[in-house]
């Protein structure tokens, strides 16, 4: 195959006309970007192009298999590269699905997915000079713009697999905010992109620069990438006449999954992740694995070091591929590892599925949901021994992808224990807001006689780690786990239970914790008690009667030390934290009244006058300082500013 228009014929097609439009407005950002950004590292333009090109053979070989007319007498597919020096121009082609017009109107004149504004906000005067950020073009789908990294214009030429030669598109652009089409003969089947190099990239017009770019970054692709081998030279140095060129393939082109583990070196790993991922720094994790038996097929799976930038969008990319007998058929296969392992990277090729696989096929099949079970069980038991074996890494890890781990307790029930294993939190053990503490750990510093784990939520650290509820652990030296990830709501009233200890939250329902406790309660004592709790009884009272509409009961608390108040839910009750997660994600909470806590010790309390006039402001003075204490915002602050205007007076007239 040759690239030249004796093969491709791109003549004007009858009633043709060159048309002009604008690009989107997102592009048109792009690609000022790209022409004037200080982007080093250039030469990724070429690894961009190839796995496309790449991509769009995966595509015809996957359609051709309901369609054997796609390929047009012409099965066997490749990439093809061609430089040339006086020209001053690179030309990559592809003979894979193609394009129609209105294909490459929607997939190069706009740019459809969500990453767009986060590659722009990413690639920043700072970070575009950035080697170190270099790689990350290709993760937000726009990597056929990286043309314009050397390029003055771009000529893109291509036909849909299928249609008529006369449908073929010539599209043309100097990345000025323009471009043109028009609807040429194309004989051949795919894509060719002729870039007209800039003066300081000219060394991309020579052979061997093309040729070491693709053994950097392309070595792998299974497909044949071709170049003309170099012309034969006589004594003098001078070329023989009469020399046609001829194609050589300059890849390797294997598989690398579907050669022996102890056979591949970390390096070509790395070299293949990055291929496969954009992800410029080498993968945390790798898992290679051949599966024979019953089913057969190999998993290679990656754990980034760093969490992908689309690990919290909604359309994010799954991120595994299935190929059944090194034949790709589908792209982010999200059958293949549940969606709290999406951070996951790599592939499953098996030698069992049949080619003509479906979506529907995918969800409904037994050998798909073994593959992933056992996949799961992979990943999860390799965390295990990371966190076993290096916990200074597993914490690295931890820190990226901890609450989305925290999912699959919700989500996986078979995988729950394990999931809870590698769970890790902060704790008033060491007050510090990097989770490192498993349960594990709580459990081995436990006294004999704790039956429950006891946790405190919030919607941050410094919230958690100060809230009254928290007095009289504290006191007794009771560890407490801290939790603040929006998530931990859900995980800890999915996981009831951890190797046979109630989770208990210190915030709900009754605390009985008399047998903690560092002094033992004395006879004396419990009387002195109950006394005081005699004597506060009419302030309980007003205080409920006053307060009826905003709390469930009033009562006196055995949880507080040194704050006059605190809000608890009752023990079947949602809490105040989930509650206003709901409500800030736009979700209906079921609503029920807190119950008011008040501390017999405190000074304040001691202090109330049940017949002042201001009796009222001094009960919902507590209540709101309560609600403040836990994090909740108050409905009207202004009123909470004046009652306190009033109570202040109060006190500093009566000095």
């Amino acid at each position: 195959m040759t690239i030249d228009a004796t093969v491709t014929a791109n003549q004007p097609a009858e009633n043709s006309s060159i048309k002009t439009h604008s690009f989107q407005t997102e592009v048109q950002q792009l690609l000022h970007l790209m022409i004037h950004s200080l982007y080093s590292n250039k030469e990724i333009f070429l690894r961009e192009l190839i796995s496309n090109a790449s991509d769009a053979c995966d595509k015809l070989r996957f359609e051709s298999l309901t369609d054997k007319s796609l390929m047009e007498n012409d099965e066997a597919l490749g990439i093809w590269i061609e430089t040339d020096t006086k020209k001053n121009t690179i030309t990559i082609r592809d003979n894979g699905i193609g394009m129609t017009q209105d294909e490459v109107i929607q997939d190069i004149g706009t740019i459809a997915r969500s990453g767009t504004k986060a590659f722009l906000e990413k690639m920043s005067a700072k970070d575009a000079a950035n080697p170190a950020e270099n790689n990350f073009i290709g993760q937000f789908g726009v990597g056929f713009y990286s043309c314009f990294l050397v390029g003055k214009s771009v000529t893109l030429l291509t036909r849909k697999a299928g249609t008529n030669p006369s449908e073929g598109v010539k599209w043309v652009s100097d990345g000025s905010g323009e471009y043109t089409m028009e609807t040429v003969q194309q004989l051949t089947r795919g894509t060719e992109i002729t870039i007209s190099l800039n003066k300081d990239d000219k060394e991309y017009a020579e052979k061997f620069r093309a040729k070491s770019v693709v053994s950097k970054y392309s070595d792998h692709i299974s497909l044949p990438i071709q170049m003309h081998k170099d012309l034969e030279m006589d004594e003098d140095g001078k070329a023989l006449k009469d020399q046609q060129p001829q194609w050589e393939t300059i890849n390797q082109g294997s598989a690398l999954w579907a050669r022996p583990r102890k056979d591949i070196s970390e390096a070509e790993h790395t070299a293949f992740y990055t291929a496969l991922t954009y992800d410029p720094l080498p993968p945390a994790i790798t898992l290679h694995n051949h599966v024979e038996g019953k089913m057969e097929y190999i998993s290679l799976f990656y754990i980034p070091a760093k969490a992908p930038f689309d690990l919290w969008d909604k359309e994010q990319r799954q991120g595994i591929k299935l190929y059944v007998r090194r034949i790709f058929i589908a792209d982010d296969a999200k059958t293949l590892m549940p969606n709290y392992l999406r951070f996951v990277r790599g592939l499953v090729d098996s030698a069992d599925l049949p080619l003509n696989v479906s979506r529907e096929f995918l969800q409904q099949n037994k050998e798909i949901d073994k593959i992933r079970a056992a996949s799961v069980k992979k990943v999860l038991n390799e965390l295990k021994k990371l966190a076993a074996k290096d916990a200074d890494k597993y914490h690295q890890l931890w820190k990226e992808y901890g609450r989305v781990l925290k999912e699959g307790v919700i989500e996986d029930r078979d995988n729950q224990a394990l999931l809870a294993k590698l769970a890790r939190f902060s704790s008033t053990h060491n007050d510090q807001e990097e989770q490192k503490i498993s349960l594990d750990d709580y459990i081995a510093r436990m006294p004999e006689k704790q039956k429950d784990i006891f946790f405190i939520t919030a919607d941050n650290f410094h919230k958690a780690k100060s809230s009254p509820h928290l007095e009289i652990m504290r006191k007794n030296e009771i560890e407490t786990l801290l939790l603040s990830d929006p998530v931990d709501e859900w995980f800890v009233n999915h996981l009831n239970e951890y190797e046979g200890k109630p989770l208990k939250s210190i915030a709900k329902g009754d605390l009985d914790i008399d047998d903690l406790k560092a002094e033992t309660s004395t006879q004396d004592s419990k009387k002195a008690s109950e006394a005081k709790h005699k004597a506060l009884q009419p302030l309980v009272e007003k205080l409920q009667s006053l307060l009826e509409d905003q709390v469930k009961e009033v009562r006196i608390s055995d949880r507080l030390v040194d704050s006059p108040s605190c809000l608890i839910a009752d023990q079947f009750d949602m809490g105040g934290n989930m509650e206003r997660i709901l409500q800030a994600i736009g979700q209906d909470a079921p609503t029920a009244k807190p119950i008011l806590e008040i501390n017999a010790e405190h000074d304040l309390i001691k202090n109330i006058d049940i017949e002042s006039e201001l009796l009222e402001d001094w009960a919902k003075l507590l209540f709101d300082q309560a609600a403040l204490a836990e994090g909740a915002s108050l409905k009207t602050p202004s009123e909470f500013v004046q009652r306190m205007n009033r109570l202040l007076t109060q006190k500093t007239t009566s000095l």
